[in-house]
Formats: C-alpha cells, structure tokens, sequence
C-alpha cells in the first residue's frame, strides 16, 4: 500500500497563523450576515432607514419603538447577537494580530498596497508556500484571477458527414476552480487602491479606464497585485513602488 505523503502544505505549518485567520473570517461573516438579517427585517416593514440604528446598544432601544410590535423581539434578539459577535469578533482580531507578529513574512506582505495585516494573514495561511507556484500566471489560476475562454457548439455539420469549425462567439471570464478566499482578498485589495491616485497602481487604473471597462481595469491591477505579492514572498523583499511605476510607464 503506497502511502500518499502531502507535497506543499507540511503538517503543523502556521497552524496557530491558520487556526486564527480562520476564526477572524468567520467571525466577520457572522457579522455581515446578522446586519443583513436586521437589514432585511427593517426594509420589510418600511424603516429601512432604522437598521444602522439597531446596530449599536445606545441607539437600539429608540429604534425598536418605531418598529411594529410583533417585529420588535426578533430584531432584539439579533442586535443582542450583534453585541456577541462584535465582541468575539474583536477578539478574535487582536489573537490573529498576536499570530501575525510571530510571523514575519505577514508583516512583509502587509507592506503591499492595499493588503494590510488582515488579509496577508489570509495569504499566507491558504498559500503556506510561495514555491508551489513557478509562476505568476499560476498564482493567478488559484486565486481566480485568470482569463478563460468557453465555448460552445464549435463544430455544425454540412450533411454527407462532413463538419466545419463554426463562427460562433465565444464568452470570456475568470476561472471558477480557485480558491474563493484569495479572490476576496486581491480584488477587494484592488478595489482600495482605486481610492489611492498618488500611488503608481492608482495611477495605472486610472490610464486603464480610458481604454477598459472599470471591472476589467480593477481585474488587470488584482492581477499586478497578486504578482507583486508573489514575487516578494519568494525573494524576501519588502514592497517597491517605484517598480510598478517603471511599467505603467510603458503600458
């Protein structure tokens, strides 16, 4: 019997970093989906502009009055989970941050525009190891950052057995075999910096928008970003600027 040994991820690597990004994100999810739920509870009886009331303790008790009867317990009881949330949430926060300083190459990819603690957490606790990936372009494949091209009914028939390639027009996207996580973190990372103009990735977007659609244009600075990311890793260098500058002069 052949014993299948793991080939990147080795056992117990950053499993204290991991245990507590993993926690952190949780967490922030449960978050977003209690607001929603308040969200949705409000929109339903026409005060939606009371949901951000009934987000915090102090404001709580007023908006509940303006709420009908019936609704007021459960939206109670999910601000009362709210409470529960921001508080583990928290928490959970600073045990990922006492993670993070054990690790230096979180803070180093924290030096990346746009990435900060938080998510090069989550970089380096799903990749573990810059060395699986010999190259950007496969770093992008796992992150879903790469562009495919699907299509359909590529061949028609002319009868008597004979078939000809047809014109058919082919629909173009990202990858879905990736790793959703890391998707989050590079587009949102590159949503950011579409609100820094002074940065030369900022700059980049903004001469992208004159010949790109702006998703495309945020989909080209994710994918820059994830390069640099990647390239830093592997070399052990903090983030340069200056080097994106040099190529979105020639673009």
């Amino acid at each position: 019997m052949q014993i299948v040994r793991p080939v990147y991820k080795a056992p117990g690597c950053f499993r204290a970093l991991r245990e507590a990004a993993r926690t952190y994100y949780v967490l922030q999810r449960d978050k977003v989906r209690t607001k929603s739920r308040l969200n949705a509870l409000c929109r339903g009886c026409g005060h939606g502009d009371l949901a951000k009331k009934l987000y915090a303790p102090s404001t709580r008790a007023e908006a509940l009055e303006q709420l009908p009867a019936h609704l007021r317990p459960r939206a109670g009881l999910f601000g009362l989970e709210l409470d529960a949330l921001v508080e583990c949430a928290s928490l959970a926060e600073s045990n990922l941050h006492e993670e993070c300083s054990r690790v230096p190459i979180v803070r180093r990819l924290a030096t990346a525009p746009g990435i900060g603690i938080g998510r090069a957490a989550y970089i380096v606790s799903v990749v573990i190891t810059p060395h699986r990936f010999r190259t950007a372009r496969q770093f992008w494949s796992y992150s879903g950052l790469a562009v495919v091209t699907r299509s359909s009914s590529d061949w028609v028939s002319e009868g008597s057995g004979k078939w000809r390639r047809s014109k058919t027009q082919q629909t173009r996207g990202l990858n879905h075999n990736r790793n959703p996580l890391l998707k989050n973190v590079f587009k949102g990372a590159a949503l950011q910096i579409t609100l820094m103009p002074e940065h030369p990735l900022g700059q980049a977007y903004r001469r992208l928008l004159t010949t790109t659609k702006p998703n495309l244009a945020r989909l080209t600075i994710a994918r820059r970003l994830a390069a640099a990311v990647l390239a830093m890793w592997k070399h052990g260098q903090d983030y340069e600027p200056t080097k994106h500058g040099s190529r979105a002069n020639t673009m």
